[in-house]
């Protein structure tokens, strides 16, 4: 297995959207690790909507590649298309046209084309957001000081934890972990669970793939969220999986409520 020693990626400033009654202030930045000679998750803080998307491929090979950034685009393309209209029904769209160019660029690979999709984007009003989730990349809430995950695993791993059919510390466990059950790129084309979600200044939301939140357990992740500048929290976060291994290509989107100006 490839070892490298990876150095924690520059992370932006943390930039501000403000929508409605709120301002979102969120922060993005992801690493390589040490255990892959590149980077295939994928980040994107959107430009001009209140939108974040995390991507995770599957693999370390094209197929990987071509999925996080088919799959990324294409979310953002649909949402931009349809902005200010935001709802169950305009992102299912988005999502099924991301199933479907994902699993047409995957038709001329000779392998697994697929990846994890996980998003945040408010609404025009700022009410509420919506999350987007396929795969195990994950959705954390931090509220009052309790930090809550959001989002499910679409993984063999979490359903066998649910109906008790091994121990979380056990070899079958460990194994079932890399079993996605939903993906971008699956020949069935799951739909993604959407979750609408309160929007309340104080909350700090984190957007992440499976190299932060295997790595870091919850309390270490509620300490460093407890950061009061995303940018910060982003750099703290990146660099504690880097302390601990860096096992994976890890990323985290980090984001707090204000309200509005």
């Amino acid at each position: 297995m490839f070892r490298r020693r990876s150095a924690a990626a520059p992370v932006e400033a943390a930039r501000r959207s403000t929508v409605g009654r709120i301002c979102l202030e969120l922060a993005g930045g992801t690493v390589v690790g040490n255990r892959y000679r590149a980077n295939f998750d994928v980040l994107h803080l959107d430009a001009e909507l209140p939108l974040v998307v995390v991507a995770d491929g599957m693999g370390d090979g094209e197929g990987s590649r071509t999925a996080g950034a088919t799959a990324t685009t294409t979310l953002v393309e649909q949402v931009r298309a349809g902005w200010p209209s935001v709802g169950a029904r305009e992102l299912r769209a988005a999502v099924a046209e991301a199933q479907t160019r994902v699993r047409r660029a995957g038709a001329s690979l000779d392998e697994l084309t697929g990846c994890t999709l996980t998003a945040l984007l408010a609404e025009p009003d700022g009410e509420q957001g919506w999350i987007v989730q396929l795969g195990d990349s994950r959705a954390y809430r931090l509220r009052d000081g309790v930090l809550e995950l959001v989002t499910v695993d679409h993984t063999m791993a979490w359903l066998g934890l649910l109906h008790g059919w091994w121990p979380a510390n056990s070899p079958e466990a460990s194994r079932a972990r890399y079993q996605l059950l939903r993906y971008v790129g699956h020949p069935d084309r799951p739909e993604a669970d959407l979750l609408a979600v309160p929007l309340r200044p104080g909350d700090t939301w984190l957007l992440c793939t499976d190299g932060v939140s295997d790595q870091l357990d919850y309390h270490r992740l509620r300490e460093l969220l407890a950061e009061p500048d995303p940018a910060q929290a982003v750099r703290n976060l990146l660099a504690a999986t880097l302390a601990e291994g860096g096992d994976d290509n890890a990323t985290a989107a980090v984001l707090r409520v204000h309200p509005a100006p």
